[in-house]
């Protein structure tokens, strides 16, 4: 199974739609990073992504971004391929 690495917070309703999606998709771990209890973590999410904001998504090694990047690669019909990768 492909290795996913979500950057995420405690109360974030975006980063809970990935995880739905994910799971809903066979995915059974999920590594998450909580950016809001080590902070320095978020400063690491940020300079590999250039992003701000959670989740921020990695599957296989491959950055695929947040929630509506994960949502538009799986209407494309390109998250299941990554996902039996």
């Amino acid at each position: 199974m492909s290795k996913i690495i979500m950057y995420t917070t405690g109360v974030c309703p975006y980063c809970i739609n990935a995880e739905r999606l994910l799971v809903s998709k066979g995915v059974k771990e999920i590594n998450k990073i909580r950016v809001d209890l080590q902070p320095g973590l978020r400063v690491e999410m940020m300079q590999k992504t250039g992003r701000r904001t959670v989740p921020q998504i990695y599957i296989n090694g491959q950055h695929i971004g947040g929630f509506d990047d994960l949502r538009a690669l799986d209407l494309a019909g390109g998250l299941d391929p990554l996902l039996a990768e």
